[in-house]
């Protein structure tokens, strides 16, 4: 996910100086992108390990969104009273403190500790984006903008394929459920291949929480400048309709979190549910793992595509709906056929997703003047689909199946293509 463009530029004319802190908000991005897609091997490894069915399992991406949804205002607050440098360190040490929250969950095998480990976590994580978007756009003329969101973009695309590849690889060898379906009649012994598994994810992340806790240290220690977010508004040249008095006269933007939430929902379910969605189709685990890097594979080409393109061949608006057009059509085409062909087309929603978010965020901000802060939020907020849709989606699964659940994610992609269409320019003059 990437950052909107509506603060002003950094005082700096020193290009080497900016890509310095470009660089280390991009060691940011990177680190959101890492934390947030281990939850697509975390889905399948805690089903096993704490014996859950598809709903209980899905909790793990609701505690994690869930934090966006809480967070979003408080976290802005928080800012105001320690800076937004401090504010990406104290982010990054409960990020720490959650992974920490891990080990004792293995060696327990309690799903709820586990729950509010990824709690903690992703509440770090929105503080942690709340204070580093702004500073993107900063780094910089505006009219390069949009090239430095796509590059943090990328960071982010890379380490959510690196994630599940090595978590995976740590967590899902030899984790099939058919495995321990031969210990079905002893109990005693699958009680004890259980906590086997549930041990591996105590080495990864013990070395997380330390190399979290180092990243802290270093952002506290750079040289990257506070930011002014009062100050913003200067140097933006979009003023809204002076009768407007509150947020919710601006139907464009309800319209866009709307769509946000429902983007974010299918974001997630495309790349958690894949591991999953595999297995469903009779392949194992040590190989599905590698799904969900196929679709953020998938996802990172997108973004390519994005810098290339936009605005040069086409706009923002026409990106948006050649998205949802391509994300129904991949789902109607998963639908239709099983195995590795439909799985194919789950991994290409990584693709029709790519420039859904950062497309978005200008159109449902356009015209906000002095309510983009409080826009800003609501968007920030609606990362919370991140939360809730996937319950659904597991909910559907139980009753019917993984392949069958994913009709729901149809419609949420039609929203998103009528506010490409007209949901954008509702409440325009």
């Amino acid at each position: 996910m990437t950052p909107s463009s509506h603060s002003s530029q950094l005082v700096t004319t020193d290009e080497k100086t900016n890509l310095k802190y470009l660089f280390i908000i991009g060691l940011l991005f990177f680190v959101f992108g890492f934390v947030t897609w281990l939850g697509s091997v975390l889905i399948p490894y805690l089903k096993i390990t704490c014996q859950l069915n598809n709903i209980s399992s899905y909790l793990v991406a609701f505690s994690f969104y869930i934090s966006y949804l809480l967070l979003a205002l408080p976290s802005a607050a928080l800012l105001k009273k320690t800076g937004f440098k401090n504010g990406m360190a104290i982010g990054l040490l409960l990020i720490s403190l959650g992974t920490l929250l891990f080990i004792p969950a293995a060696k327990t095998r309690m799903f709820s500790l586990f729950l509010v480990g990824q709690f903690i976590q992703g509440s770090g994580l929105a503080i942690l984006q709340t204070a580093a978007n702004p500073y993107v756009v900063m780094l910089g003329p505006r009219k390069s903008a949009a090239k430095r969101i796509s590059i943090m973009g990328i960071c982010n695309g890379i380490a959510g394929i690196i994630a599940p590849i090595i978590l995976g690889a740590i967590l899902l060898n030899d984790s099939d459920q058919t495995n321990l379906n031969q210990y079905a009649a002893d109990l005693e012994k699958k009680s004890i291949v259980l906590q086997q598994i549930a041990n591996k994810v105590i080495a990864p992340y013990a070395f997380m929480t330390m190399l979290l806790l180092l990243i802290a240290i270093f952002i506290y220690r750079s040289g990257l400048p506070e930011i002014d977010p009062e100050k913003e508004e200067e140097d933006t040249p979009i003023k809204n309709d002076q009768t407007k008095t509150s947020i919710f006269q601006f139907p464009h933007l309800m319209m866009g979190v709307v769509a946000l939430f429902l983007y974010v929902g299918v974001e997630v379910i495309a790349g958690d549910s894949i591991i999953l969605y595999g297995a469903s189709q009779g392949i194992a685990l040590s190989t599905a793992k590698f799904f969900t890097s196929f679709t953020l594979s998938g996802m990172l080409i997108g973004y390519l595509i994005g810098i290339i393109v936009i605005p040069r061949f086409i706009s923002q608006e026409k990106a948006l709906q050649v998205s949802a057009i391509l994300g129904i059509i991949f789902c109607l085409l998963a639908l239709a056929t099983n195995g590795k062909i439909s799985l194919t087309f789950i991994a290409l929603l990584g693709l029709a997703n790519a420039l859904i978010y950062p497309s978005i965020w200008p159109l449902a901000l356009n015209g906000l003047g002095s309510f983009t802060k409080i826009g800003s939020s609501l968007l920030i907020m609606a990362i919370g689909g991140g939360a809730i849709l996937p319950l659904i989606y597991g909910r559907i699964a139980d009753h019917f199946s993984p392949h069958q659940a994913y009709w729901m994610v149809i419609p949420c992609y039609v929203v998103i293509l009528f506010y490409a269409v007209r949901g954008h320019k509702l409440g325009s003059k």
